[in-house]
């Protein structure tokens, strides 16, 4: 049986930031990049383009902090950090 990607997230916790440590640098950018490649390089599905609204959105509350998205962004146009203050990630099984 296959786990959902929220389910997997269940197995984790978060003490999440009241601001976001991953930054879309230019949403320009965003709307001419062709593959719209950070949809689908993030194994927790941070970010998510809307045509409608022509942006993508940060869920930045679902960061596992591997730190794939600053370096799959074709473009450089994520700015990561580690979150400050003791939020981030705690693994409950590991």
């Amino acid at each position: 049986m296959s786990q959902s990607i929220e389910e997997r997230l269940f197995m984790i916790r978060y003490k999440a930031a009241e601001q976001s440590h991953l930054i879309i640098k230019d949403q320009d950018t965003c709307l001419h990049c062709k593959t719209k490649e950070c949809n689908f390089f993030c194994p927790a599905d941070v970010y998510d383009w809307h045509p409608d609204e022509k942006k993508t959105s940060v869920a930045f509350e679902n960061c596992i902090e591997c730190g794939t998205c600053r370096l799959a962004c074709p473009d450089y146009n994520i700015e990561w950090v580690y979150p400050t203050g003791g939020h981030g990630i705690t693994y409950k099984l590991g």
